[in-house]
């Protein structure tokens, strides 16, 4: 058995059963984290039992291949070695726990057959999969290579499937973490044989408790160091508040703050501070746009600077490779949240969490033990609202995960009465308020002077929108759309500047520097040329910037409270900021952000008191949500599990569970910035792959287009494709003020907001 081979690499070979065996040492230290280990262990050491065919042997022989172990790249029965060990669970189980034991060996061969291709429906997928000739001729050879007997051995396993997390109600969500379990053991003990930049990648963090101590300190030196204004006392107290409330005992916490609040410093303190009390692993931070999560996790490295550079893991690419186009490489880059703070989007945090992909599914073990930190809370999506709640029940309960719904408009989900009853709609159970009086912070950080439209049916054009911001000295423009703000900043005089996820990260971070940096300078005299910027609402969260006076196209009221977050944010005008909100000449696309809007105007028509007013926020989204499918695409139904068979619909569930509704999107490395050595990053990606260091030093350099636009651009030898991206080539594609563009207009409104 010494020669039966997991993997070959050009450095040596690594053999099946020192790699069986290390995988379940590994997936069943992770899965007992919440009581699983047992499968855990079972899962890995039967995972690969289909590579002791002598035909799969002989075919990874003779590629020598790095890739050669990864199922599906290469068609051909002797290609395939995940559905033996799927068997041998089903079947030895059965055979020394009867009924019981078959039922529970569905669960390993969800986990083992799943491996490479990600998770199937039971049926019409796994089921027929199972079942065919194919499968059971790769289960029989695989015995007849005769696997050593600790191989195949159940031990003391015991099948129970009374201690599932959540019981029935949890079975999906239980599924996909020992999947996670055993996908990263997979994953981890391979890259250890392969050592693709191992020790970059396994970066040596600081603790929890350190983190915690210096962002303590730092915070300490900036309250020091503020000046002595109402807001920045208040800002004092809300972090107190924070701090104190730290304390209180692991479960749901809302933190209410008005924008320029200090929400995101005081919710990161809340966390550290919640996680070194109730040893927590790590905290989570995520955020509803891709756009801005640079600008956070900027912020938080300043708070840690003096750890190391590498203490915060920014993680929102949507680079992932398909299946069939996975290689070795790729598989090891894919992150899976191996550090204690973590900055993400939800798309990434939410899509993981009901993925049924394996590169997806990852990391979710690693959400054990945690906090998550949801910021701008009232952007979870309202068409996924009801799965979403579920599964964060889920986590709390029965994952020991603490969760913060940190917004300045509070959606209050979890009061009973604000769900439409009979639609049976399950809210968050017993959400603390860490700061409890919206109302009086909301007066007292009043910095802000609301002009609505005389007439909500009166459309202003986009002509005399510019005609009005061109005489404004120092002005911000936010807009629902990247084409709207492309076509507004066209109209605008010469040197304005545009701030839209056409622009990469790493570009975004450079304007917001320069407008920081201009405010600042005007506020002290030195400044008097214009500043005028049009912005899609990437800016509405996570980016502290001051402008005296903002125009906003109507949006959702939440959206309208966050642009007002950026007006007069310190405090310092004496007549306070004056935000204008007007009706632009075309109606939001069909779908949320009409809805939004719709319900932004059927809660302030008519009303007398401040647009802002805390009380109107429950009232807007009461009918927001009224309606709204809070679970249009039936993933409720589909992880729906039946209890007799244990069928589950994860894939379809997974494909459904899609936060953009939007067409196939593809990701594109763009070479914005040379001094910067982006083209040594590329040069580096092409040359060897992806990496998970090098992934992360590319995130900053990537933006999301249709896939439909970047074939096109492939086929027109502009963009060269590459596994799970694209990279940007012909210098034209990229615009120092605008960002990507193409001589088409291929951007679809509806779909291309922030």
């Amino acid at each position: 058995m010494e020669s039966v081979l997991a993997h070959v690499g050009p450095d040596g070979e690594h053999l099946l059963v020192e790699h069986l065996q290390k995988v379940g040492q590994i997936s069943a230290s992770l899965a007992s984290k919440f009581n699983s280990g047992g499968w855990g262990e079972l899962a890995g050491v039967w995972h690969d039992l289909g590579k002791f065919r002598p035909g799969f042997q002989r075919y990874i022989r003779e590629s020598r291949d790095n890739n050669a172990h990864i199922e599906g790249r290469v068609a051909g029965r002797d290609k395939t070695h995940s559905a033996a060990g799927a068997l041998w669970a089903i079947q030895s189980l059965e055979k020394k726990f009867g009924a019981k034991g078959a039922l529970a060996g569905r669960v390993f061969a969800y986990l083992i057959a799943s491996h490479h291709a990600g998770l199937y429906d039971w049926d019409g997928g796994l089921a027929p999969r199972l079942a065919g000739d194919d499968s059971k001729t790769e289960l029989a050879e695989a015995l007849a290579a005769n696997p050593p007997e600790e191989v195949l051995a159940l031990g003391e396993f015991n099948p129970s499937l009374s201690g599932i997390p959540g019981g029935a109600a949890g079975f999906a969500l239980w599924v996909r973490m020992l999947f996670s379990c055993l996908v990263d053991a997979d994953f981890l003990d391979t890259e250890a044989f392969f050592d693709v930049d191992k020790s970059a990648t396994r970066a040596c963090f600081p603790s929890i408790a350190e983190m915690r101590l210096a962002c303590e300190d730092h915070l300490a030196d900036l309250v020091a160091r503020a000046v002595p204004t109402k807001v920045n006392a208040l800002r004092a107290e809300i972090l107190q508040a924070c701090e104190t409330a730290a304390e209180m005992s692991p479960g749901f916490f809302s933190l209410t703050v008005p924008t320029g609040g200090g929400k995101t410093l005081s919710s990161l303190a809340f966390a550290l501070h919640h996680a070194d009390l109730h040893a927590k692993r790590r905290v989570i931070y995520a955020i509803p746009y891709t756009s801005i999560i640079e600008q956070t996790a900027d912020v938080f490295r300043e708070v840690f600077k003096g750890l190391g550079s590498e203490v915060v893991v920014e993680h929102h690419s949507q680079a992932e490779s398909e299946e069939r186009e996975e290689t070795a490489a790729a598989r090891l880059a894919c992150e899976n949240w191996d550090a204690p703070l973590v900055v993400t989007t939800n798309v990434q945090l939410f899509e993981s969490l009901f993925a049924a992909r394996t590169s997806r599914c990852r990391k979710l073990h690693n959400l054990v033990d945690s906090v998550i930190v949801l910021d701008e809370a009232q952007q979870l999506p309202a068409q996924f609202l009801q799965p979403v709640l579920d599964a964060l029940n889920l986590l709390v309960k029965h994952y020991r995960v603490s969760v913060v719904l940190c917004t300045a408009t509070q959606p209050a989900l979890s009061t009973v009465e604000y769900f439409d009853a009979t639609r049976n709609l399950r809210g968050l159970d017993n959400v603390r308020e860490i700061v409890p009086d919206a109302v009086m912070l909301h007066t007292q950080l009043k910095r802000v002077q609301v002009s609505l439209p005389a007439s909500w049916q009166t459309r202003t054009s986009w002509e005399e929108v510019a005609d009005q911001l061109s005489r404004e000295p120092c002005v911000l423009a936010i807009v629902s759309s990247r084409r709207i703000a492309r076509e507004l900043h066209q109209m605008m005089p010469a040197g304005t500047l545009h701030l839209s996820a056409q622009m990469c990260g790493a570009h975004r971070a450079d304007v917001i520097r320069s407008i920081k940096a201009r405010l600042k300078a005007r506020a002290e005299g030195l400044d008097v040329e214009p500043l005028r910027v049009v912005s899609t609402q990437l800016v509405e969260a996570g980016v502290d910037i001051d402008f005296p006076v903002v125009w906003r196209a109507l949006a959702g009221l939440d959206s309208i409270a966050q642009a007002a977050g950026r007006c007069n944010r310190e405090g310092r005008l004496p007549h306070g900021g004056r935000l204008v909100v007007f009706v632009p000449p075309e109606a939001p696309p069909p779908g949320w952000l009409r809805k939004a809007a719709d319900a932004c105007v059927s809660t302030l028509h008519g009303a007398s008191e401040d647009p802002l007013s805390p009380h109107l926020f429950e009232r807007y989204f009461r009918k927001l949500y009224y309606n709204t499918d809070l679970d249009a695409h039936q993933i409720c139904a589909k992880l729906a599990v039946d209890t007799a068979t244990l069928g589950v619909e994860f894939r379809s569930a997974a494909e459904a569970f899609k936060l953009i509704e939007d067409e196939d999107r593809a990701t594109v490395v763009v070479r914005y910035g040379q001094s910067q050595g982006i083209d040594m990053l590329i040069a580096t990606l092409l040359r060897d792959g992806p990496q998970r260091w090098l992934m992360r030093k590319l995130q900053r350099y990537m933006i999301d287009i249709p896939r439909r636009t970047a074939d096109a651009l492939v086929g027109r030898g502009l963009v060269l494709a590459s596994p799970g991206l694209y990279i940007q080539q012909a210098e034209s594609l990229y615009r120092d003020n605008v960002g990507f563009v193409t001589d088409e207009a291929p951007f679809n409104p509806a779909a291309n907001v922030f």
